[in-house]
Parts: structure tokens; C-alpha cells; sequence
């Protein structure tokens, strides 16, 4: 999963360390040729070097197992990271403010005897993409659990992206936890949505509720919160289409659905291997009906991860979830510490 992110960031922090591990030796040596010289010159102990205090802090840093990284050790390192960001579709602000991130939390540091400069690096660059990737993280079970019965929440994302199969893993998700489900197709438009999500209920043991096709989506969701009230069912499960005319009409629908229903929660659902364009629907269906969050689906088929880093960050809204495989229990939950960490992870 992310592999070229995962060897993008990997090569970065090489770089960095050759540089500033180089540097800092050929600091070491001069300054140990410059005593010696003044010690012949003189015959006795060396003096203060004329050298610049730099360039004698450094070479004392790296004389007792430091090594102090400077800006021109990062200057061309990031330049290369930022075109490998963005052509692992990492969307330029983000790429920009993780590059920002770095070099602040990098410039001027001196690394321990106990560290390699390795570690200071790749210690940066988990706090830079952290500062990215946990935007807006809540504790999604917790927040459930917290709501009132029934707790409802609508899918928005276009069709084709695993909308419906989220639905239903999340189903299953929430069986495992002990609530109960009820699914509302609210894709009226799509020919076959109902037999799709009908077969989902199905195998799953749960009730859907749904409309003939062309129908009132918002109704539909309606009919089914008032199924969960009757029944004391605990969460809906609300689909929406992903296809409609236009934008215009995308923007009443969701409207309508948000006055009709006041969802507790509205999620974008898209793939993680869709890269820039899932950062710019996520952000055109957000403007259309504020989203909560997001989940990626067909993570473990994206070779980037520009979209897992990118979303969050750009529409002010976590990532709650990752689609990993097509079964009912193929998904997890979004952690940006465990993200963080699998990015870096040696190969080693």
C-alpha cells in the first residue's frame, strides 16, 4: 500500500543523511588539518581557528557523534521531494505545507551519539506528514456511541468508487459492535441500485428500505429513519446518487436530504487510486453538503497514497476509514499514527 509515496520519502531522508553526514566530515578533517597546522607553525597547542564559528560548531558537533543539518543540506533534497509528491498526487498546497513542516522541524538540528542522522530525518517527516494527514481526527466509535438512537448517516461520493460495498462493510462494522443497521437506497437514479444494495441486505441479514426507481431520494432515507424509530433500530445507512445532470441538481438533492433528514453524519466515500481527482470531488462535495469525513476505498491497490495524504488536509475533514479488498470485513479504520508509521517503515 503507497509504495511510491513509501520510496519517495525513503529516498528523501538518503539524501539528506548523505549530505549532511558528508558535510560534517569533511568539517571534522579540516578542522583537524587547521590544528595541526597551527600546532607546527608554533610549536605549541593550537589556536582559535579563523574559521567561522559554523563551521567549528560543526565540525566539534561532528567530532563528538552530532551532526548539525543546515539549510543547503535540504535545499535540493526537498526540491526533488516536492516533484515526487506531486507526481505521486499529493495536491501542491499539501505537498507545500509538508515541505514547509520539514524544513522547520529539520533546520539546525543537531542529531544525538545514540541517533543516526537518519533518524532525525525520518523523525521530521513523520511529525510534517502527521500535521497533514490527522486534520479533523475524531473518535469515530466513541462518537457513535455517544448519539442518540437512530443514528443516521449518508453516503455522498460519485458511483463506481465502492459506495455501496462501504455501505454495506460498514454494516457488518457496526453489527460486530453490537448496533443494529437499517440500509436506505437513496441512489434513485441508477438502474439496479436497489437489487445491489438488496443483496447486500441479504447477505448481511438487514433490512433495506427503498423506492422504485426516479423516486425521491430524501424520502427514502425519511421512510427508513422512520423504520428505525419504530423498530428501535440503531443506525441508518443512507446510500445517495453519484450521478446527477448537473452539479446544480447534486447541490438540491444533498440540500434536500440535509432539511428532510438532518443527517448526524454525512461521509465521502472514493478511491484512494483516483489520486488528485478524489481530492477535487471531495472538496466539490463538500461544498455541496459539509461532509464529515471521508473513506478511501481500494487502498491496498493504490500505488501513490497522494490521496490518503491530500484529503484531510484540504477539505478540513478526516479520513475515517480505508476499503482494503472487496469482502464485508476488508476495511479499517484510519489511523495517521499507523499511516505515518508505514510510510517510513524500512525495508530492512
Amino acid at each position: 500500500m503507497f509504495e511510491g509515496l513509501k520510496d519517495t520519502l525513503g529516498r528523501f531522508k538518503d539524501d539528506v543523511e548523505e549530505q549532511a553526514d558528508a558535510d560534517a566530515q569533511a568539517d571534522a578533517a579540516g578542522d583537524a588539518a587547521g590544528d595541526a597546522a597551527d600546532s607546527e607553525s608554533t610549536g605549541t597547542a593550537a589556536s582559535e581557528p579563523d574559521e567561522s564559528a559554523s563551521l567549528g560548531k560543526r565540525a566539534k558537533a561532528f567530532a563528538t557523534g552530532g551532526v548539525i543539518i543546515q539549510p543547503e543540506h535540504l535545499d535540493e533534497p526537498l526540491e526533488t521531494l516536492e516533484l515526487s509528491l506531486l507526481s505521486s498526487d499529493v495536491e501542491m498546497g499539501v505537498a507545500e505545507e509538508i515541505l514547509a513542516g520539514i524544513r522547520e522541524n529539520l533546520e539546525g538540528t543537531i542529531r544525538a551519539q545514540v541517533q543516526s542522522t537518519g533518524m532525525v530525518v525520518e523523525s521530521a517527516l513523520r511529525d510534517a506528514l502527521l500535521d497533514v494527514i490527522s486534520v479533523g481526527q475524531f473518535d469515530f466509535d466513541a462518537r457513535i456511541a455517544e448519539m442518540d438512537s437512530p443514528v443516521v448517516i449518508v453516503f455522498t461520493g460519485v458511483n463506481g468508487v465502492g459506495k455501496t460495498t462501504t455501505i454495506a462493510k460498514l454494516s457488518q462494522y457496526f453489527e460486530q459492535q453490537g448496533f443494529s443497521t437499517v440500509l436506505a437506497n437513496g441512489d434513485t437514479y441508477r438502474a439496479g441500485a436497489n437489487q445491489q444494495l438488496q443483496e447486500h441486505a441479504d447477505a448481511l441479514e438487514t433490512k433495506l428500505i427503498s423506492h422504485e426507481q426516479g423516486g425521491d431520494p430524501a424520502a427514502v432515507i425519511y421512510d427508513a429513519v422512520e423504520y428505525a424509530e419504530a423498530n428501535d433500530v440503531d443506525i441508518v445507512l443512507g446510500d445517495t446518487a453519484g450521478r446527477l445532470h448537473t452539479s446544480d441538481d447534486l447541490m438540491a438533492q444533498l440540500g434536500k436530504i440535509d432539511r428532510v433528514v438532518d443527517p448526524d453524519m454525512t461521509i465521502f466515500v472514493d478511491e484512494a487510486v483516483a489520486g488528485q481527482d478524489a481530492v477535487q470531488r471531495a472538496t466539490e462535495f463538500d461544498d455541496a453538503a459539509a461532509i464529515d469525513g471521508s473513506i478511501l476505498t481500494k487502498a491496498d491497490a493504490d500505488p501513490q497514497g497522494g490521496a490518503a495524504i491530500s484529503i484531510a488536509h484540504v477539505t478540513g475533514k478526516p479520513i475515517l476509514f480505508l476499503g482494503v479488498g472487496q469482502e464485508y470485513h476488508d476495511i479499517e479504520r484510519f489511523d495517521p499514527e499507523q499511516i505515518a508509521d508505514r510510510l517510513l517503515e524500512s525495508e530492512d
